[in-house]
């Protein structure tokens, strides 16, 4: 029985034109770009062409004395720490205060937990029952103290796509540097650094079927930040370290593809995922869509099986074949129930019976079909109907 891969928020299959072009990197040779001499020199420029073409296609402001910056990392995780503690704490032990959603990535709520154990102040907009962040309460929970204010662009668990512009304007009236987390939304919408207004946006390139290992930390010109790694004066000295350059040009011809064909992608996504909800919910009648009406990422869909448990179901599943989650596959093994679905509002046992399929551009119509036959005589079994 051929597997069938639903899981793309957890990590996309690597194009065979971005392993062609990172095998091409290795087999050029190139030193540290960091050397003085002249191969040195050869790999800096490569290394920094890469960069502003990242930027370009984000829409940073590159020009000028006071440019944004691209900050590579070693994926999505690294970038939102950076954010977190480079930039909500620029300061050292200083506290202050720190915003984030209800419904952020573990990459998220943790760091902004260890600030919380130093002694800052946490605090977390709420979302409503479709997992959409409360935007009028945003400017109630600044203060003089408020040093970032974190909330993601496309959730991992729903897929719902949060109203950052709308929040970002409302931290910048009030003189509060907003992070997103782009990492899950990179690649299925369009992004737009300086139109959404953000001072720093976190990405990471295996979402994007670029390779692992690698992602970026892009941040407006004038925001202060300081590094969490030391060791090296690499990257303004805020990411210290040998830049990989096989990862970073990896990196970017994934990003490159993607702009020919992102607004077909999302459209064929969204075909697929009509396809499969549409039909599941014609084999078990008393499906759940969650965050059904919100505006989502066009990959994602999170259904709730009621009367199933959902990691009964995922094991059940994994013996036929799909490969599914229930939740962040940084959370896996944890038994807790899903924070997204929970901050919902969502009754638990909508939340206990809620599983995560993710779509992604390896994802045929045909697959979708066989998912579904597979995946509704899994529930049937499991109802003791068969």
């Amino acid at each position: 029985m051929e597997p069938i891969y639903l899981d793309h928020n957890a990590t996309t299959p690597t194009r065979p034109e971005v392993v062609d072009a990172m095998v091409a990197c290795y087999r050029e040779g190139y030193a540290n770009p960091a050397s003085q001499h002249l191969l040195g020199q050869k790999a800096r420029r490569r290394l920094e062409d890469a960069r502003d073409r990242v930027g370009e296609i984000f829409g940073l402001q590159q020009s000028g004395a006071g440019s944004d910056r691209v900050v590579f990392t070693s994926g999505g995780t690294e970038s939102n720490c950076l954010a977190l503690l480079g930039i909500g704490a620029p300061h050292g032990l200083e506290t202050g205060q720190i915003v984030i959603s209800a419904v952020e990535h573990s990459s998220v709520i943790e760091p902004a937990e260890h600030l919380l154990a130093l002694g800052w102040r946490l605090d977390q907009i709420g979302v409503d029952q479709l997992g959409v962040v409360r935007v009028d309460r945003l400017e109630g929970m600044l203060s003089a103290g408020t040093r970032l204010v974190s909330v993601t662009l496309g959730n991992h668990d729903t897929g719902v796509v949060q109203p950052v512009a709308q929040l970002a304007r409302i931290c910048r009236e009030h003189g509060v540097p907003f992070h997103t987390d782009a990492i899950q939304a990179a690649g299925k919408i369009p992004i737009h650094f300086g139109e959404l207004g953000l001072d720093a946006m976190s990405l990471a390139a295996h979402k994007f079927q670029g390779p692992l290992g690698i992602g970026a930390l892009l941040i407006r010109a004038g925001v202060e930040i300081r590094p969490i790694h030391f060791g090296g004066h690499q990257q303004w000295g805020l990411r210290p370290g040998t830049e990989p350059l096989p990862l970073v040009v990896g990196m970017l011809t994934a990003l490159e593809l993607l702009l020919q064909e992102q607004e077909e992608h999302g459209r064929h996504l969204e075909q697929l995922r009509a396809r499969f909800e549409a039909r599941l919910k014609s084999g078990y009648p008393d499906l759940k869509v969650n965050s059904a009406e919100a505006v989502r990422l066009p990959n994602v869909s999170n259904v709730a099986f009621p009367g199933l448990d959902a990691q009964m179901l995922l094991m059940a599943l994994d013996q036929v074949g799909v490969a599914c989650s229930v939740g962040s596959a940084c959370a896996s093994g944890s038994t807790e129930l899903s924070p997204t679905l929970l901050a919902m509002g969502l009754p638990k046992e909508i939340v206990r019976s809620s599983l995560r399929f993710s779509l992604g551009a390896t994802t045929t119509e045909e697959e979708i079909n066989e998912a579904v036959r597979r995946i509704l005589y899994v529930v049937g079994e499991l109802h003791g109907l068969r």
